[in-house]
């Protein structure tokens, strides 16, 4: 005769490795800090006036929360409003950093929501999307039309989105694979 064990109860070898070990090795990385790059200006003068700027947003204490955070963020229209801030401030890129600044994930904003970036799979996509943007970064700076450039950069930048610290790729390319909350 066998006894049927509960799901309920796991042994403490299978808590251990996929519950406590994981979280002990992320937690030098933590907190998440959560920030915004986007294009900010003092009124509407157009591209002339105009400068990047990152705006941090805020922290969180899991991959989960930030990328939750950062979508809250965006939709109450909650980017650039805040003390010190821009009168016009043009969101383009969120992005989540650990605490040593390794890229955990990011995303182009595009119609009010975030296109969050797939991370590279690996060293040798990552050399691709490193070269093409160079490519786009040294058309940005050859062109002579400041608005052209601009968008040049920001394709490059929204490449570069892909290269997610190592540490943190398949943590990332788990959370996207998450349905994602309306």
């Amino acid at each position: 005769m066998t006894i049927a064990r509960p799901d309920a109860f796991r042994p403490i070898g299978q808590i251990l490795a996929i519950d406590v070990l994981p979280a002990l090795r992320r937690a030098p990385k933590l907190p998440l800090r959560i920030s915004c790059l986007g294009i900010a200006s003092y009124g509407p003068g157009g591209d002339a006036e105009s400068f990047d700027r990152m705006i941090p947003l805020g922290e969180c204490s899991s991959p989960e929360e930030a990328l939750r955070f950062a979508a809250l963020c965006l939709s109450r229209g909650d980017i650039g409003t805040g003390s010190g801030s821009f009168p016009c401030f043009q969101p383009r890129i969120l992005l989540i950093q650990d605490h040593e600044k390794g890229l955990v994930l990011a995303g182009e904003i595009r119609a009010g929501i975030v296109l969050w970036q797939p991370p590279v799979g690996s060293d040798a996509e990552a050399r691709q999307v490193v070269t093409e943007a160079s490519r786009l970064r040294g058309m940005a700076l050859r062109t002579a039309d400041p608005a052209e450039a601009r968008r040049l950069q920001y394709r490059a930048a929204v490449l570069e989105a892909r290269l997610v610290d190592p540490f943190w790729r398949d943590i990332a390319a788990d959370l996207l694979r998450l349905p994602q909350a309306a």
